[in-house]
């Protein structure tokens, strides 16, 4: 392979080395996919729209192991590989930089999830259904992508499957339409998304709106769950428009047109995010509010990690230390511990764990490690009592606001606060997110 096509068919980034790819940025996919619940039978067609960044002759998409049966670059036949991951077309002239092309991708196949340093990621079959999880490099399991948080693209996904079942995907439901045993389902997220915040979720959901008249904010809020958890989920979430409200006031105003919440038949370890929703599992529903850190938790990614997305890997504390504190924002708002209460008990836990982790850079090993959570949370508490109630919260409205739909980077952040403090703040984080040792509990 030429040293050309393997810097094409890699974005760069250390954490995830194999996927996303370079030369190009995708502007919007549209996704037809027709689904056989029983067999797990995907049968599909992805059509790209994409802009050269450089000229290319050829170009790589990631795409697992399904059967491609067509692909084409401007409605021509375009010559392909595929294996490792990797779909690569070759044009039948080259694509001039800054160049707008479109790309179809006929595929079909048992769809399944990828393996990788994380464990399985992915589309998944769940006992009577699906679930697509696929943060940070699952994507290519069910479509072709540049898999990558920095290619942030536009999408309509539409999908077709058993009447008796329930499509959730991204967006808004712009259309359902049934045709015998068969329904098909169309949704359009306007906002650009990274490639593994697209998801579909599919189960025997029956749906649940948020009486408006009660809702703290006027974001639409939509449940999908099964019907037999119904009393326990009211219980459970009854406070999460009161939690939108909450992060409205602290980071502005919510950035997508509505927010859904996905309960699956099944246990999960963990809930997930995706753009404009979040997933729990049937464990997350206990009747007595056992999951609520966890739903504001959730919650807040739609600010941090989907609004705001950080360009690379070793960001990730933008993303989790940001979600992390806000759970003990709602945790104040609420009445419960104030967040200086959470922070100082948090900090007593990190005491006790070992001190071998840069959490603004933590590695592919440990990016999900809880200490970057946690550690990265203390860090915006201490950015917080150097600035002051007002000026802290001001900064975290102008970050949100500058960067909206955009990607982000640490260095970004630092410019950001900078700001809005007395003083630079880069000696501050760089204690708190590339020493390895625990720096002493903030203070005013």
């Amino acid at each position: 392979m030429g040293e050309a096509l393997a810097r094409l068919r890699s974005a760069g980034d250390p954490y995830t080395p194999t996927s996303g790819n370079r030369g190009y940025h995708v502007v919007r996919y549209e996704l037809d996919l027709d689904y056989a619940i029983d067999r797990n039978g995907l049968s599909a067609t992805a059509r790209l729209t994409v802009v050269a960044t450089e000229e290319l002759s050829r170009f790589s998409l990631d795409l697992a192991a399904l059967r491609v049966t067509r692909a084409q670059v401007d409605g021509v036949d375009a010559k392909r590989t595929h294996g490792s991951g990797k779909l690569t077309l070759t044009p039948r002239n080259p694509i001039a930089a800054g160049a707008e092309f479109t790309v179809l991708v006929r595929y079909a196949g048992t769809p399944r999830p990828v393996r990788s340093h994380w464990g399985e990621i992915g589309w998944e079959e769940l006992e009577d259904g699906v679930i697509v999880a696929s943060q940070p490099c699952g994507a290519s399991s069910w479509f072709p992508c540049n898999d990558h948080p920095s290619d942030k693209a536009a999408y309509r996904i539409s999908v077709t499957a058993a009447s008796a079942y329930t499509v959730v995907a991204p967006g808004e439901l712009v259309s359902r339409t049934a045709r015998a045993s068969r329904t098909t389902w169309v949704y359009e997220q306007r906002e650009p998304m990274a490639a593994y915040l697209a998801t579909v979720q599919i189960g025997r959901y029956q749906r649940l709106a948020v009486d408006a008249r009660v809702a703290a904010s006027a974001v639409p809020v939509v449940a999908h769950l099964p019907r037999d958890l119904t009393a326990d989920f009211r219980h459970d979430f009854a406070e999460q428009v009161d939690m939108l409200a909450c992060f409205e006031r602290a980071f502005g105003p919510y950035p997508f047109e509505s927010y859904g919440v996905v309960v699956t038949d099944d246990e999960l370890e963990i809930p997930l995010e995706a753009q404009g929703m979040s997933v729990f599992g049937r464990n997350h529903v206990d009747g007595v509010g056992g999951s609520e850190r966890l739903i504001a938790h959730e919650l807040a990614h739609q600010w941090f990690g989907n609004s705001l997305t950080i360009g690379a890997w070793r960001d990730i504390w933008l993303h989790e230390g940001f979600a992390c504190y806000a759970e003990w924002l709602w945790s104040e708002q609420s009445g419960a511990e104030t967040a200086d209460a959470c922070a100082r008990a948090h900090y007593a836990v990190l005491r006790r764990a070992p001190q071998d982790i840069v959490v603004g850079d933590p590695g592919p090993a440990d990016m999900f490690d809880d200490r970057v959570y946690k550690r990265g949370a203390i860090a915006l508490h201490a950015v917080r009592l150097l600035l002051g109630d007002d000026a802290f919260f001001d900064l975290l409205r102008d970050w949100v606001a500058t960067f909206r739909f955009a990607t982000v980077s640490t260095e970004d952040f630092v410019r950001t606060a900078d700001r809005h403090a007395p003083e630079p703040i880069e000696s501050l984080l760089d204690a708190w997110l590339f020493r390895e040792a625990l720096p002493p509990f903030p203070t005013r």
